[in-house]
């Protein structure tokens, strides 16, 4: 261990899962981690998704470098933010999605409280990539 460790923030908690083998899925674990995992970890292209009207997990999609993800990709990411969430029982769920880009934070706002622009809803049933 360097002395440099006892700075750097612990790596966010999240479920990670991979879809059509080469999508990357984070689900933050608490309020605190949905935080930074859509405001510090997440870049511009990659995708933002949470289930509508409900508490749940922030769920990011990792862009990859000259492609873009298909609507079943998005889907895919879409179903996951809705397990991780109280709608994980239900059945067909919306869930908003937008670039990480069009997320923000309001001022004082407490932790996994987030305002988001452009968004589409995207009507899934809760569930995880085989």
């Amino acid at each position: 261990m360097n002395g440099d460790s006892v700075y750097q923030k612990p790596p966010v908690r999240a479920w990670e899962y991979t879809v059509a083998g080469k999508w990357t899925v984070l689900a933050g674990k608490t309020d605190a981690d949905n935080d930074r995992l859509s405001l510090k970890e997440a870049r511009p292209k990659d995708w933002w998704f949470h289930v509508r009207g409900m508490p749940g997990s922030h769920v990011l999609l990792r862009a990859l470098p000259d492609e873009e993800p298909g609507k079943d990709i998005l889907k895919a990411a879409a179903s996951v933010a809705a397990y991780h969430s109280k709608a994980r029982n239900g059945g067909v769920t919306p869930v908003a999605c937008t670039r990480a880009i069009n997320v923000t934070k309001p001022r004082g706002a407490k932790p996994g409280t987030v305002r988001i622009r452009k968004e589409t809803i995207l009507k899934v049933r809760p569930g995880l990539p085989d």
